[in-house]
């Protein structure tokens, strides 16, 4: 059995860097991968069933919040566990969380799938986009367990310092999920055609087909954290650490829901500008994937690296983790941004067909807000620290006071002096507003006498 990767040694740009790498390249693939099925969907299903599936993703979104928490409570978990030395805690985390992450995904897919209708129709999406969002996300629901336990895996992985084996399997399930889609969207041979619900299904087949081969590969190479049937008792609940998770990882979890709920909110203002500027914002979301994901990379890195480097109780490459994690924020988040204003009719182009009004408020909308992602990966790479510590509230707290009390009310009442401008301003401002709050709370320190577990587990 090979030893856990270490992140507690050498280099400290060069390890994030490279712990990084494929975080980021994982997370591109995921964008190009969601672009590629937008450019099926747009160009050839029509705008309202792009917004229907974006309306979809925003869904899907919030409730992977529901679950990020406990991931990343036993990401953390587990890698301060591998940086302290003790390999037998960490694989208990694992059993534990895998056991009560798993349930807790089929429970979502099950309730989901029968509640997708309403919770669309609440967003208040467009009645021409309605029932392609329908259609849509209840496939995706199904694909929920699967989905979840790649990503609860994946975040395993990176606690022990491992963060290419989850990509050589994203990247599988990427490939699979491009080559797919047109399969399933157009039909072929005995293969019906099945429009939006196959982009969908295409979701489903190649998550489950990535899932099997990663499973498979982690226990052909016997690692550190693979559960073998002599130590199935480690999937029992373990109830140390299942309060771990609940009182950690919701508080980690509601920033995910944060997020996605500021952005569900957003939407239905969005959505009442009808069918040409919701399409416009749905274009413009695609291309925000890929200058957000790599702070949101950088900030699972950071995570993954801080904890192991508090378990083995070096502070000081704690602080360095930081500071180089910010440097990188702008270097990553800011060459797309600047790409995509030098290219930004060609890249708007490729979401929305030629002569539709949709291009030109795309353009637009990204002139006043694409500037502001850099400052909202501030706040990214500070929260993923401070929570590698066990401080779980302070990031929430940041999240709910940019995003829902300074953005949505913003959003709601400037458009009575700024029109539709007012509402992609807020977005601007928030992120401002979340960059000065994180930084806030980081220098002022109190973050690190927090502790993940008050009681030791096994007990």
């Amino acid at each position: 059995m090979k030893k856990p990767a270490t992140l507690t040694e050498g280099s400290i740009p060069r390890t994030l860097f490279i712990f990084t790498l494929p975080i980021l390249l994982g997370n591109v693939l995921q964008s190009v991968n969601g672009s590629i099925n937008a450019i099926w969907i747009g160009k050839f299903l029509g705008a309202a069933a792009l917004t229907g599936a974006n309306n979809a993703n925003i869904v899907m979104f919030l409730l992977l919040g529901a679950v990020f928490g406990i991931t990343m409570a036993s990401t953390v978990l587990i890698a301060q566990n591998v940086g302290a030395g003790n390999l037998p805690e960490a694989k208990r985390v694992t059993g534990t969380s895998a056991t009560f992450f798993l349930t807790l995904a089929v429970v979502i897919a099950v309730f989901g799938f029968f509640a997708a209708p309403s919770v669309l129709a609440w967003m208040g999406t467009p009645g021409d986009a309605l029932g392609y969002g329908i259609d849509y996300l209840r496939v995706m629901f199904i694909s929920i367990p699967a989905s979840y336990a790649f990503f609860f895996i994946s975040g395993a992985l990176r606690g022990a310092g491992d963060s290419k084996t989850p990509f050589q399997f994203l990247l599988m399930a990427v490939v699979l999920d491009i080559a797919l889609n047109p399969l399933f969207i157009f039909g072929w041979g005995p293969i019906p055609a099945l429009g939006i619900a196959g982009s969908a299904l295409a979701t489903l087949v190649s998550q489950t087909v990535s899932l099997v081969m990663l499973l498979r590969h982690i226990y052909r190479t016997r690692n550190p954290l693979a559960i073998h049937a002599e130590e199935r008792s480690l999937l029992a609940i373990d109830p140390a650490i299942v309060k771990t998770l609940i009182f950690k990882g919701i508080p980690m979890g509601l920033q995910m829901i944060v997020l996605a709920l500021s952005m569900v909110l957003f939407l239905r203002v969005v959505n009442r500008y009808g069918s040409d500027i919701a399409a416009a914002f749905a274009a413009d979301m695609q291309l925000w994937t890929y200058v957000q994901m790599p702070a949101l990379a950088l900030g699972a890195a950071v995570s993954s690296m801080a904890a192991q480097n508090i378990g083995a109780g070096l502070w000081q490459r704690v602080s360095l983790v930081a500071r180089y994690g910010i440097g990188f924020n702008f270097i990553l988040t800011g060459v797309p941004v600047v790409l995509i204003y030098l290219a930004e009719t060609q890249v708007v182009g490729l979401f929305l067909p030629a002569g539709s009004p949709s291009r030109d408020i795309a353009i637009h909308i990204n002139h006043l807000i694409l500037w502001s992602f850099p400052l909202f990966g501030i706040s990214m790479v500070l929260s993923g620290v401070v929570r590698a510590a066990g401080a779980v509230i302070a990031p929430l707290v940041v999240l709910f006071l940019a995003l829902l009390v300074v953005r949505m009310p913003l959003a709601e009442y400037s458009v009575l002096h700024l029109g539709a401008d007012g509402v992609w301003w807020s977005f601007s401002i928030s992120a401002i507003v979340a960059a000065v709050l994180s930084s806030g709370y980081y220098l002022a320190g109190t973050w690190r006498s927090a502790r993940m577990m008050s009681s030791p587990a096994g007990g």
